[in-house]
């Protein structure tokens, strides 16, 4: 049951996960968080940066696929000027919406990873699929009551992932 809510891999931000690193393990596809993994839950669009990193993952040969539990219009505004595959109010962690951005990247399980910043959702939903699964530290800025109140139970996790508890899990 522990297994569920360890990642396979922990990082910093979107910005320290070696990608070479993930296609050496066969990872060909990336379903990714937007909220608190790309930007702070309030920001209605993509920085430079976050776009230059999908630029360096689109010439990478990455699939990719944001898969998120805001509403439609958040997840449409952020995705306008953007061309990459979106699904809104995912209800993650179901595996319904994982299984749909594979379906839509055609991808399997094999080679498709999940990377955000929540455990109970996104490592919970990804581990629960069967997918690979990366963890990244939250952006600051606002959140809902309920994400605040989970935080505090994941900073628990996290810092067990800090002090190499779950070693095997963690690469």
């Amino acid at each position: 049951m522990k297994e569920l809510f360890v990642p396979d891999f922990y990082a910093d931000s979107i910005f320290d996960i070696d990608l070479s690193k993930l296609q050496k393990q066969g990872i060909q596809s990336l379903i990714i968080d937007i909220d608190n993994t790309l930007v702070a839950w309030d920001k209605k669009e993509a920085p430079v940066s976050v776009l230059e990193w999908f630029g360096k993952l689109k010439e990478m040969g990455f699939k990719l696929c944001l898969v998120s539990n805001n509403t439609e219009d958040r997840v449409v505004k952020f995705t306008e000027d953007i061309d990459i595959d979106a699904i809104h109010k995912a209800k993650k962690p179901i595996k319904a919406p994982f299984r749909k951005a594979m379906n839509k990247m055609g991808s399997d399980l094999d080679n498709t990873a999940v990377i955000g910043d929540q455990i109970f959702t996104d490592v919970l939903g990804g581990n629960r699929t069967g997918l690979y699964t990366v963890l990244v530290v939250p952006i600051e800025g606002k959140e809902y009551w309920w994400t605040k109140f989970v935080r505090n139970i994941e900073r628990h996790i996290v810092r067990g992932l800090k002090k190499g508890e779950n070693k095997s899990r963690i690469n």
